[in-house]
């Protein structure tokens, strides 16, 4: 599994982990689960891992679903994965759920509503929790998304926890971001002034056979007119009802669609580098961020900083900017 554009191997004095490697080279699940559990975890040498397989990401479409509770995402994304199992892609399915108070682990777990697609060889399912990451995605999971790119994925869903109009780092992190409300999700116009509905290429009204659908459509398609000066895509309502399999296959017709949409366009190319940027933004901060923490949990400087503050004698900001001068050569080093 060597690459010429492999960073420095870091990993031979950890025999595991080459194997773990070797093994997710080959496509097997297991070592596929070890990685991204070691990304979740943020283990030493998890840099190491995905350093060594960004060159192998790129080629997945990532497909967000979003939208407020009880909307039925996860039915959603179930059945869009009994359509792509149908057509023999390659899926990866990142479910993010809100935190258990007592594991830290993922609370609803999505893979026990798909167990009917759990042995499928082409599907793999993941559910993350969000670990108190309030942007409705985990902080891992972008990490856990190029992971399953590398894997050689097809089709990454990634559904969100489902907190409201918080969930637009969603927007950044896919291709294609799916809004998906119901019929009691209320007034469209004043949904659209909200951000989490201006993040959305495609819009789905689940449960369209309860009463008030078919108003909020035609309600929904007459603001989403003015949108089209802004942007020359033109924003699909497709209506779906998850339950009884009905409207999946147009869903999908509408991503792909998009998709192509996309890639005949420069802004697809806009959008993937603003991607890049943003990860690379959270990278470097996360990296200043640990450096900081570690420069101060060991500086006589910062207690008499906190000492001198509770005195009196000076102020956070001034104290701030003198603690940064003084750690500043150590973040370089």
């Amino acid at each position: 599994m060597t690459d010429a554009a492999s960073p420095p191997d870091t990993l031979k004095s950890r025999p595991i982990l080459m194997s773990v490697l070797d093994k997710f080279a080959a496509g097997d699940h297991v070592a596929l689960a070890r990685i991204i559990t070691a990304v979740e975890d943020r283990r030493n040498g998890y840099q190491d891992l995905l350093a060594r397989l960004y060159a192998r990401s790129g080629r997945a479409w990532r497909v967000g679903i979003t939208g407020p509770p009880g909307a039925g995402k996860s039915t959603l994304v179930f059945r869009l994965a009994e359509l792509l199992a149908a057509q023999a892609k390659k899926l990866g399915i990142i479910a993010v759920d809100p935190t258990s108070p007592f594991t830290g682990g993922a609370l609803l777990g999505d893979r026990i509503r798909m167990q009917d697609l759990s042995n499928n060889p082409n599907i793999f399912i993941r559910s993350m929790a969000t670990r108190g990451s309030t942007g409705g995605l985990a902080e891992a999971t972008r990490d856990a998304t190029m992971v399953l790119d590398a894997f050689g994925m097809d089709v990454i869903l990634i559904e969100t926890v489902g907190v409201g109009q918080v969930e637009l780092d969603i927007a950044r992190a896919c291709d294609t971001v799916v809004v998906v409300f119901v019929p009691e999700s209320g007034d469209a116009i004043q949904a659209m002034k909200a951000g989490l509905m201006e993040i959305a290429d495609i819009y789905c009204l689940n449960k369209a056979d309860r009463e008030g659908a078919e108003r909020l459509v035609v309600e929904l398609q007459s603001v989403l007119g003015l949108r089209k000066k802004t942007t020359p895509w033109e924003h699909p309502v497709i209506s779906t009802q998850a339950l009884n399999n009905k409207g999946i296959p147009e869903l999908w017709a509408s991503v792909a669609a998009h998709r192509e949409f996309c890639q005949n366009q420069a802004t697809f190319d806009h959008r993937r580098e603003q991607r890049i940027a943003d990860d690379l933004q959270t990278i470097i901060k996360n990296k200043i961020d640990r450096r900081v923490q570690a420069a101060l949990r060991d500086s006589e400087s910062y207690r008499n900083k906190i000492a001198e503050i509770a005195a009196g004698t000076t102020n956070p900001y001034a104290a701030a900017v003198e603690l940064l001068g003084e750690i500043a050569g150590s973040l370089a080093d």
